[in-house]
């Protein structure tokens, strides 16, 4: 399975539950300047039954993509299949109470982000209600950025270019 997005259109669903955990996250170290907190709680029954439910999705072919939500968060799986397909989403989210920084860069265990055809969609947020998998759909393949419900928007062409600059830049700094 790869974390590239195959079409256009297709639907991009989250697999697990969001609290939106930043404790000794990226997003404290990288923008906050902070190294504290726990790390995210890990449940290895959740993380297994999960994965479980994505594996046997992959197996029955009804995920055309499929990533991990680990180092970074939500926002950054997103980012990481964007560039890797260089399509963009035109993204949704309902974090209830969850701040929309912590729902994005909360880097909570057990999740996915997945994507697979309209018509089959449908059929997996079905198939996970039955197993008592959470499941959230978040947006459509769409476009050619990566845009989040007026919080921000960023072309993949940028991601693609910062991505790709980032060493050379490190390496051309005199300090």
């Amino acid at each position: 399975m790869t974390k590239h997005f195959k079409d256009d259109g297709d639907t991009i669903l989250l697999i697990g539950k969001t609290k939106g955990e930043l404790g000794s996250s990226l997003y404290l170290r990288e923008i906050e300047g902070r190294e504290e907190g726990a790390p995210p709680t890990v449940d290895l029954a959740l993380e297994r039954k999960n994965g479980d439910f994505v594996r046997g999705q992959i197996q029955n072919k009804n995920i055309s993509a499929c990533h991990d939500i680990s180092d970074g968060g939500l926002f950054i799986a997103l980012a990481e299949m964007a560039m890797a397909s260089k399509m963009g989403m035109d993204i949704s989210l309902n974090t209830g109470d969850v701040p929309i920084h912590a729902y994005g860069f909360g880097e909570d265990q057990a999740r996915y982000v997945i994507s697979a055809s309209p018509e089959t969609a449908n059929d997996i947020v079905d198939a996970a209600s039955a197993a008592g998998v959470e499941i959230e759909t978040i947006c459509n393949v769409s476009g050619t950025a990566l845009d989040v419900q007026n919080a921000f928007t960023i072309s993949v062409d940028e991601l693609l270019d910062a991505h790709a600059m980032w060493m050379p830049n490190y390496m051309s700094n005199e300090a």
